[in-house]
């Protein structure tokens, strides 16, 4: 058992032991390798369960708006942390009954990556900081940890809890000045046509499961507008400009609030690369808005959510 989990177990003991919160959102081991599972510990026996390591994929914090009337704790590394953040900004939960477990993180894995890399069926994977070994029958590969990080832990420039009330592990030194867009920077470079016809290839594989929406903590709308039919804004069938306007649509909904935690691509079950078309937008926000990044701090809420008067207008035209 690592540090961090022991650590973590014996925060959530502590808390729910003492009655401080109803339940504490985090992980627990999964039915395969690779892949752990949201875990709602409720007393210290089921806190022994709980876990941390680089199978722990996907936004915790999705689940905090359907906490009403609990009191929460959610074990939270950067990218959820500011998401927590988004969501007490927003007025989608009450801060007072949320405990923050801080978790300062090294990245996800990703399945996809070492599956690919291995000659067989994965029946057991142990990681270390360094090094990620999996195992099957009659293989054994040791992999290094950076080259299986998930694509976007591997950029990230938030590894530690921006908010939290308790953490968990020493703070990790975080990544300066990552390369960052290049394959979006590769398709602005096209011309309208080519635009055009690399996010229509990018979708095509779509089946509009919505998964990428329902792993998405930033959309917690009552009704999603692709479930509206009065009025319908956007069509339901797999004809390609219904499908463009569904991922279109939603990565302007998240304008200037996505943390770039990656949830919507961890669950897409087609593998779609989902983060080039609301990457594209997040860069346009920090370029526009001086650098801009979501939900560091309590104070400033995203640009495209209030109005000032000196706010950039280059799209104005008269």
């Amino acid at each position: 058992m690592n540090a961090r989990t022991t650590k973590l177990r014996e925060i959530a003991k502590k808390l729910l032991d003492k009655q401080k919160v109803d339940v504490v959102i985090g992980f627990k081991k999964g039915t395969i390798p690779l892949k752990n599972t949201p875990f709602f510990a409720t007393n210290s026996e089921e806190a022994d369960l709980l876990l941390w390591d680089g199978n722990c994929i996907g936004n915790l914090a999705a689940y905090l708006p359907k906490m009403a009337g609990k009191r929460a704790a959610i074990v939270a590394q950067g990218c959820v942390s500011r998401n927590v953040v988004g969501l007490i900004q927003e007025k989608q939960v009450d801060s007072n009954n949320i405990y923050i477990i801080g978790m300062p993180c090294t990245g996800m894995l990703d399945p996809r990556k070492i599956i690919a890399a291995v000659p067989g069926e994965i029946t057991e994977a142990v990681e270390d900081q360094l090094y990620v070994t999996a195992r099957g029958k009659g293989f054994e590969i040791t992999l290094n940890r950076s080259d299986v990080l998930n694509r976007n832990c591997d950029r990230c420039t938030v590894r530690n809890p921006v908010l939290f009330d308790e953490i968990a592990s020493e703070p990790k030194p975080e990544l300066k000045d990552p390369v960052r867009y290049e394959k979006i920077r590769a398709i602005e470079a096209l011309p309208p046509e080519g635009r055009a016809e690399s996010i229509d290839e990018l979708l095509s594989p779509c089946i509009r499961c919505y998964a990428c929406r329902d792993a998405c903590p930033l959309c917690y709308c009552p009704e999603c507008f692709v479930d509206k039919s009065s009025p319908q804004w956007c069509g339901k069938s797999q004809d390609d400009r219904d499908v463009l306007s569904y991922h279109l649509i939603r990565a302007f909904h998240t304008a200037g609030r996505c943390t770039e935690c990656g949830a919507c691509e961890e669950v897409c079950p087609m593998g779609i690369k989902i983060r080039l078309i609301s990457g594209k937008v997040e860069k346009d926000i920090r370029e526009i808005f001086d650098g801009y990044e979501a939900w560091k701090d309590l104070k400033t809420p995203p640009p495209l959510t209030v109005f000032q008067r000196d706010d950039p207008q280059p799209f104005v035209k008269e």
